[in-house]
């Protein structure tokens, strides 16, 4: 926003159960909890939904602690950069974030789309995830995921076993780019085993295979796979760090604290000849919608979230051909 309107906010708490249990490295999800935060001017609304970061214990009370510190400098009118300086980066800010670009979308008749200075925006290719799993219901799973064009699995660390997981799903789908996420599960004297069995299955991507605080221990490691760091990256100033060490930035908005964050961090991320990945943590449509936005800027997307939930909101994403397309009715259309 432009200027500094009082503003009502409203704040809500809720739950999205997903299909069936999800297994990363070191956590198990069965639900998304997420805040949604609703402003208006009072005679437009913006809308804006975060599920935080379950390793950084943000969650839904440490985001609606943090959203009611704020409320009154929200609710006095409150610009997104200065957003950047008052709330701290995580999914509170996030919420906020979004809820002030659309809102400014529709009282201006701008469009979120054109606010962010894109002409137009396009289906977007996405990679669909596989949870870590026995190697042949992840082979199976590869499978059933007919559409996908780009696949991505997850790893727990356990060497052998992540091997025999890789080597199945690019059995089942030899069609598929194929990265791999580690979630932190490794350390580096695992890497030229892991690297090797990598290349042998032509995987394109090893997102975070070590643990965050540990970057230093891939300065001068010659990969031939590209890097790409997650939970190493959390905000615009962990990026300049990364040169040496990763060669992709991972950004999500629940990480960073919205669209205005991220947008920086890929314009930095370019100008050091990093590539950009647009990630997220599980949500709703509402919650991939912004990221959509700043994937528009990716070279590698992974907006799969609401694939994972029993149910998404209405209207949601639409996945096809291995293509994730939101579009402006969802979030950040002008007003009619």
């Amino acid at each position: 926003m432009t200027t500094h309107t009082p503003l009502s906010l409203d704040l809500a708490v809720e739950h999205f159960p997903l299909a069936k249990p999800f297994r990363i490295s070191g956590h198990v999800f069965t639900e998304a909890q997420v805040v949604v935060v609703t402003l208006s001017d009072g005679l437009h609304v913006g809308r804006g939904e975060a599920s935080g970061v379950y390793y950084l214990g943000d969650d839904v009370a440490a985001m609606t602690a943090a959203i009611e510190g704020v409320r009154a400098a929200v609710t006095a009118g409150i610009t997104r950069e200065k957003l950047r300086n008052v709330l701290p980066a995580g999914g509170a800010r996030n919420a906020i974030d979004a809820a002030l670009w659309e809102l400014e979308a529709r009282s201006s008749g701008v469009s979120v789309r054109q606010l962010a200075g894109l002409a137009e925006v396009r289906p977007l290719l996405t990679t669909f995830t596989l949870g870590a799993d026995d190697p042949q219901v992840m082979a199976q799973g590869a499978r059933d995921y007919a559409q996908a064009r780009a696949l991505k699995l997850k790893l727990t660390g356990d060497l052998d076993l992540d091997i025999a997981r890789v080597q199945a799903v690019r059995k089942a789908r030899p069609d598929c780019w194929i990265g791999v996420d580690a979630n932190q599960g490794f350390v580096i004297g695992d890497l030229d085993r892991l690297v090797a069995a990598l290349v042998a299955a032509d995987v394109k991507l090893l997102e975070q295979p070590l643990a965050r605080g540990r970057e230093a221990d891939l300065a001068g490691y010659q990969c031939p796979i590209p890097l790409a760091a997650d939970e190493s990256v959390l905000v615009l100033d962990d990026i300049d760090a990364l040169v040496g060490r990763f060669n992709v930035v991972n950004i999500k908005l629940d990480k960073c604290g919205g669209l205005t964050e991220g947008l920086a961090m890929t314009k930095r991320a370019r100008e050091l000849g990093l590539g950009v990945m647009v990630g997220n943590m599980v949500g709703s449509s509402l919650a991939m919608a912004p990221a959509f936005i700043l994937g528009q800027l990716c070279d590698i997307v992974d907006l799969d979230g609401p694939i994972f939930l029993a149910a998404d909101r209405s209207p949601s994403i639409e996945y096809a051909d291995g293509n994730a397309w939101c579009a402006e009715a969802i979030w950040g259309r002008q007003s009619d």
